[in-house]
Formats: structure tokens, C-alpha cells, sequence
């Protein structure tokens, strides 16, 4: 079939497109930043840019399509998400009827008796939405996802690995079916290809009913590690979302809507989709290990990936979830000049902007182990994967565009530079540096926090100084 998944970009659509690619169907994959679609090298798949707020942007996304698969929420768009989920909907629905799709398959959230969260009730909202029209709509609800990268695993992994003792609110008894990634993605693959599922809506969930303590605990038993989990009556949902702000990696405004509500138990009945589609599924620990195991096996991407396990030190422990800064500066100089700046940081040379201070933390990182700055560089200009610069490591070098380095200093957690240059109007370029920084439980969070004013004066002098160097270059 011609398929579109809508939302291709995402933590599910990412790894659904592949999937679909080898059952053999024709594979448009849709998002709002087609280059973040492309740097994936999937064979065989259209990449288009597409956003479902934006409606002159669906056409051409869903022309000739047969079947759409619809993966996108707001969730991390702050608190106005039930209204931009609403909107998206709506846009998409109509879109998709002029276009004349055939089936709509969407992913939405198990909902619980009686009240629901903001979160729940969204997806709740955009399924009936959906349906209001005459394309038939297969909805698949799920609660948990164990797979990394999803929200709530992550929230799970980096309470059990990094804190062996836990003060919880009383929503660690609700309880749930966590279902394991491979389990999710074989039921969306195979409800396109079952006809009596149009139409309809199904819960799905893993074969196993745990509460979210026993998934705390479980997660750590599979790493090797013991947890103590002491429950108290006083920490709301939202008084306890505000906390993990401050002991897990994963951004606020996902785990706040999240994290809401787990206050309910969030159970499957899902007897009428393993009758259409049996399925083997997996068990908590088993999913956990195929989570871990699809870290390590996977390749290392070109550039930095949220959450590629390459640019985490090959460190499972260390967050998913990246914190982050990025600083730009726009150069009068050609964008060849300023790949040249770009490539010359580091070494004898020194670094653009506030050498000092770089030097000082390289003394710093010398104290403790470090390499610091004694590697210095092969060669002043000509970099190579695999290079040294100074504590960074050469890890992705597009020739004219970006240079990836990792840390090799001592840092709790991960660190990586990456160091672009675009195009800009009439001559110019735009030159952009951005620090990616994966933290390792509670310390790492507070050394990022402490260091933020520091690295917000570096990077934006490196951003300058880069673009000051292109312009010099570009003069002589």
C-alpha cells in the first residue's frame, strides 16, 4: 500500500517507517523538518515537509495515499497543547478527506474511568475528532512503552539507576500494562492489513499488570541494581512533576503532562485485538533487555541523535534526554571561509572566544584524570573522523556544513559540540554552536544547572569568534 506517516520524526513514526518499508509497502514519511527525515538514510522512503498546523502543507503529503498513519501530538508545546492537538486534528481530517485516503490509523492513550487528565483527555479528543468524518479510523490506545526514548521509560530509568533511595508520591500504586516497543509497532503494522479493524478503537497492553513501583524495581533488578521506594501522602502528581524537573532528564514540559496522570490506573482490555492479531508478548524485563540491547546495537549516526547511545559515552546509565544550549551568529564572510574557521578550533590555535576559560577547565579536567589540552590536534585546519581536539573527539564531519565532537573530559554525563555553518542572504553565513549535554542522575543535572551562565558567555563568544575569524580569512 501508499502509506503515510504523519509525524515520521517521532519517538513511535521513527520506528514504525522501517517496519512498514519491510513489509513491502510504499512509505511517505511526513514531518515539519524534512532534513531531520533524511539524516535517518532510510532506503526507499519519501521524506517530505509537512506540518499539520499549517493545512497548505498536507496536499502534497497526502496525495495518492491509501492508508495514513496519524502520530502527532503537542504534548511538549506547554500548556495551550489540548488546543494545538484540536486544531492539528481538524487539519489533518480534512486534508486527508480531500485527498481521498482510505484509513486513518492513529495512536492514542488508555483512558481510565471517570476523570482523566489534560493529557489523556487530548488524545482521547483527537481520536473523536478523527472519526468525525467519513474515513474510517483504526485507533490503537496504549499505556506505557517500554523502548528507549519514550517518555515515561526514560523517567523510569533515570529515577532506578540513579537514586537507590526513592520518597514517592502515591500515585507509584497505580498501575498499569506496560507493553514492550517491538509489541506496539507489530500491532500498528498489522492493523493496516487486517480489514475488520477500520473503524475501530482497541486497547493494547503488555501481558503483565504492574504498579509503577513494581516497574521502578523491575528496571533496576534487570541492571543489576536495588531500589527503595518509600511512598508518602503529600506529593501530588504536580508537586512531584516539578521534582523530577530537578532528578531526571526528561524535559518538563513532557514529563508534567505525563507525569498527571499516572494518578489513574491506566488498564488494556485487550481481548478483541488478540483475537484479530496474536501475538506473543513480551514481558516487562524481556522488554527492558530488547530496549537496552537495540542501544547498543544500533549504528552511529553522522551527527548528534537524541539519544543515540554514541554520543552518551556508550554509557546506558546516562539520560536519554539531552539539556542543551545553541548560540548564532551571522558572518559577512562566505560560507567556505567560515567552514575553515569552524574547522581550525582547538590546538595551538586556541579556541575563538574566552580561551582563558577554556584552558582553565582543561587545568580543571587535568586535576581529575583528564586529557585536558595536552592531545592538542593532528592538524590545524584538515579534520577527520576520529581526530582529536583537544578533549573532544572527532565523531561526524559533513564536509561544508557541520562538525560533531564528543567529550572525552570528565564530566558526569555526556557532552557534544557541534559546530554548523548555513547559507545566508546575499553572501553571507550563519554560523550556529550548539552544546548538547546528557547528565548521569542527580549530579549531572546540578553541574549542568551550575555551569549554565558559564556556558551561555562561552558559546556565544564562540559563535562570534568563529564568525570573526571567517570574516578575517575571507579578507586576507
Amino acid at each position: 500500500m501508499r502509506i503515510l506517516v504523519m509525524g515520521a520524526s517521532g519517538y513511535i513514526g521513527s520506528q514504525l517507517v522501517p517496519r512498514l518499508v519491510e513489509r513491502g509497502h510504499d512509505v511517505r514519511a511526513a514531518a515539519r523538518n524534512r532534513d531531520s527525515l533524511e539524516s535517518r538514510g532510510w532506503a526507499g522512503v519519501e521524506c517530505v515537509a509537512a506540518d499539520v498546523l499549517r493545512p497548505e502543507t498536507l496536499e502534497g503529503a497526502l496525495a495518492e495515499v491509501e492508508v495514513a498513519y496519524y502520530l502527532v501530538h503537542s504534548m511538549g508545546s506547554g500548556r495551550d497543547f489540548p488546543r494545538l492537538d484540536r486544531q492539528a486534528a481538524r487539519n489533518f481530517r480534512r486534508a486527508a478527506e480531500q485527498a481521498g485516503v482510505r484509513r486513518i490509523i492513529y495512536l492514542g492513550g488508555l483512558q481510565p474511568p471517570g476523570e482523566r487528565s489534560a493529557h489523556l483527555d487530548s488524545r482521547a479528543e483527537t481520536g473523536e475528532i478523527l472519526r468525525d468524518g467519513p474515513i474510517p479510523v483504526t485507533e490503537l490506545r496504549a499505556g506505557i512503552i517500554v523502548g528507549a526514548g519514550s517518555a515515561a521509560f526514560e523517567v523510569i530509568r533515570d529515577l532506578a539507576l540513579h537514586l537507590p533511595l526513592m520518597i514517592t508520591p502515591r500515585w507509584v500504586s497505580s498501575r498499569t500494562q506496560p507493553i514492550a516497543l517491538e509489541d506496539l509497532l507489530e500491532y500498528l503494522v498489522r492493523v493496516a492489513d487486517v480489514a475488520e479493524t477500520a473503524g475501530q478503537t482497541y486497547d493494547v497492553g503488555g501481558p503483565e499488570t504492574l504498579t509503577y513501583a513494581e516497574m521502578l524495581r523491575g528496571f533496576a533488578r534487570v541492571n543489576g541494581k536495588r531500589v527503595r521506594i518509600i511512598p508518602v501522602p503529600v506529593l501530588t502528581p504536580r508537586l512531584s512533576s516539578y521534582w523530577l524537573d530537578l532528578v531526571t532528564a526528561v524535559p518538563a514540559n513532557v514529563a508534567r503532562p505525563l507525569i498527571d496522570g499516572l494518578k489513574h490506573d491506566l488498564l488494556a482490555d485487550d481481548t478483541a485485538i488478540r483475537e484479530l492479531i496474536p501475538l506473543d508478548l513480551r514481558t516487562y524485563a524481556t522488554a527492558i533487555q530488547d530496549a537496552l540491547g537495540a542501544e547498543r546495537a544500533a549504528t552511529v549516526p553522522s551527527r548528534w541523535t537524541e539519544g543515540a547511545l554514541a554520543y552518551r559515552g556508550s554509557r546506558p546509565e546516562v539520560a536519554f534526554y539531552s539539556r542543551r544550549i545553541t548560540s548564532t551568529a551571522t558572518s559577512s564572510a562566505s560560507v567556505a571561509a567560515a567552514w575553515v574557521a569552524i574547522t581550525s578550533v582547538g590546538g595551538d590555535a586556541g579556541w575563538p572566544a574566552y580561551d582563558l576559560l577554556w584552558r582553565l577547565r582543561a587545568i580543571a579536567d587535568r586535576v581529575v584524570g583528564g586529557p585536558g589540552m595536552r592531545r592538542g590536534r593532528r592538524h590545524p585546519t584538515d579534520v577527520r573522523p576520529g581526530d582529536t581536539i583537544d578533549w573532544w573527539r572527532v565523531v561526524g564531519v559533513e564536509p561544508g556544513r557541520r562538525l560533531t565532537l564528543l567529550a572525552e573530559m570528565r564530566v558526569p554525563g555526556a557532552a557534544v559540540l557541534e559546530l554548523e555553518v548555513e547559507p545566508g542572504s546575499t553572501g553571507r553565513s550563519t554560523i550556529t554552536a550548539t552544546g548538547y549535554f546528557h547528565p548521569a542522575g542527580v549530579w549531572g543535572l546540578l553541574y549542568w544547572i551550575a555551569l549554565l551562565p558559564a556556558h551561555r558567555l562561552v558559546f556565544d563568544g564562540l559563535a562570534a569568534g568563529i564568525a570573526r575569524q571567517a570574516e578575517g580569512r575571507d579578507g586576507s
